[in-house]
C-alpha cells in the first residue's frame, strides 16, 4: 500500500508509505493520496486530516528513478492531487517527520497547521534541477513568509532547518522529534471537539478568496515547468543525480 490511514476518533491520519524511497511522489502515490483526500472529504465521521510519512522521511518530493507507463496513465496525478487537497474542507495539518524536498515542502503553503520534528528539513530543489515552482507555492510561499524569503526559498533550492522554516512562517511549531505525533494530534484534537459545521464554513471563509489565485498559480507553473522538463539544464540535473555528482549549469 502506497498509502496507509488510521483513525483517531474523528482524527484521519493518513501516511506517505513509500519509505524506502523516502516517500518520494510516483504517479501511483499521486493517485492514492488524492483518493484518500477525498474518502476524507466525503466521511462525515472525519472532521481533521494529518498527513504524515513513514519511515525516516516526510517526503523527498518527485521520485527522479520513476519511468511511468504510458499505458497505464494516473487516475488522477499531481493535478488531481493538487485539486483534492485545495477543495479539502476540513482543517489539514501536517506534522512534517523528516525531511521534505519538492512537494514535500511546497504542501506547507496547502496546510491549514504544520508541525516539524526539530531534526526535519525542508528544501525546494526546483531551481538546482534546472525547474521551476509548483503547488501555488509562488503564490502560498510570499503569503506565508513575505516576497523576499519567498524569493530565497523559491530561487536558491536551499536546505531549510526547522528553526528556520519556523521563522519564516512556513511551519506553526517545531518540536522534538519524538513528540511529533503527540503535539500534532493534540492540535488537530482541539479542532476535532468543535462542530464540523463551523469548521467547513469558517475553512470555506479562509480558502474561498484564495482558491482561485492557487488554481491559476498551478497553472502557470506547470507550463514553466512543462517548458522547462527534458531541457538542456533538466538534463544536466537528472544526469549529476544519477552519477551522484554536482550539476554544471556554466553552460545554461
Amino acid at each position: 500500500m502506497l498509502t496507509t490511514t488510521e483513525d483517531r476518533g474523528a482524527i484521519r491520519i493518513l501516511r506517505f508509505n513509500r519509505p524506502g524511497a523516502l516517500n518520494a511522489f510516483n504517479g501511483a502515490l499521486f493517485d492514492a493520496v488524492a483518493e484518500d483526500v477525498i474518502a476524507a472529504t466525503e466521511d462525515d465521521a472525519v472532521k481533521v486530516l494529518v498527513i504524515t510519512g513513514e519511515g525516516r522521511a516526510f517526503s523527498a518530493g518527485m521520485d527522479l528513478t520513476d519511468k511511468p507507463d504510458p499505458n497505464n496513465p494516473p487516475v488522477h496525478g499531481f493535478d488531481g492531487m493538487f485539486e483534492a487537497l485545495i477543495e479539502f474542507p476540513k482543517p489539514l495539518l501536517l506534522a512534517i517527520n523528516g525531511v521534505g524536498v519538492g512537494f514535500g515542502c511546497t504542501i506547507t503553503g496547502l496546510a491549514d497547521l504544520v508541525l516539524m520534528a526539530e531534526n526535519a528539513r525542508l528544501r525546494c530543489p526546483f531551481t538546482a534541477l534546472g525547474l521551476t515552482a509548483e503547488a501555488a507555492s509562488t503564490v502560498t510561499f510570499p503569503a506565508m513568509m513575505g516576497p523576499q524569503a519567498a524569493n530565497w526559498v523559491l530561487l536558491s533550492s536551499a536546505w531549510l532547518d526547522a528553526q528556520t522554516c519556523k521563522e519564516l512562517g512556513m511551519v506553526f511549531d517545531v518540536v522534538p522529534d519524538e513528540d511529533l505525533m503527540q503535539q500534532t494530534l493534540q492540535r488537530a484534537q482541539v479542532l476535532a471537539e468543535k462542530p464540523l459545521a463551523s469548521l467547513i464554513t469558517t475553512k470555506e471563509m479562509l480558502m474561498a478568496p484564495r482558491r482561485e489565485a492557487l488554481r491559476e498559480a498551478h497553472e502557470i507553473e506547470s507550463a514553466g515547468l512543462g517548458s522547462l522538463m527534458g531541457g538542456p539544464a533538466n538534463k544536466e540535473a537528472v544526469a549529476a543525480f544519477t552519477e551522484g555528482r554536482e550539476p554544471d549549469f556554466s553552460a545554461f
